[in-house]
């Protein structure tokens, strides 16, 4: 089935797998995914991820904490299709006082909200994770 919003279909596909509790979730694969589960790689939100060239899929690893309560409380797509939301570095929304984070698109590649504040850059922002 295609999609017209691959950003969509990612937080989608996580927040439907962490509320039926999966271990992983398998979806299709393009650059931006990639770059934005590098980025909740790193920041903790997800254990990993395996990316198949050959056909085309990423599997995503979920991370739980001991008691099985996912990391991940809430993914939030701020920028659609239909209304872009493009905002300069002083506008950067500080999610759940620090406790997550805001993930953009920049003129330097995709980063963190905190990222592009100290480099006083700004750009599309592309979701908001909690």
């Amino acid at each position: 089935m295609a999609f017209n919003d691959p950003i969509a279909e990612l937080l989608t596909k996580i927040r439907n797998a962490k509320d039926a509790q999966h271990r992983f979730v398998d979806m299709s694969r393009s650059k931006m995914k990639v770059k934005l589960l590098e980025i909740l790689r790193d920041q903790g939100f997800i254990e990993n991820f395996l990316v198949n060239e050959e056909q085309h899929k990423i599997r995503v690893f979920l991370r739980y904490n001991k008691t099985r309560e996912p990391v991940i409380r809430g993914l939030k797509r701020e920028s659609k299709c239909g209304l872009r939301r493009y905002i300069g570095h002083q506008e950067i929304p500080n999610v759940f006082n620090g406790m997550g984070i805001a993930i953009l698109s920049t003129s330097k590649g995709v980063m963190v909200g905190k990222s592009a504040r100290d480099l006083k850059v700004g750009g599309e922002l592309l979701c908001t994770v909690w």
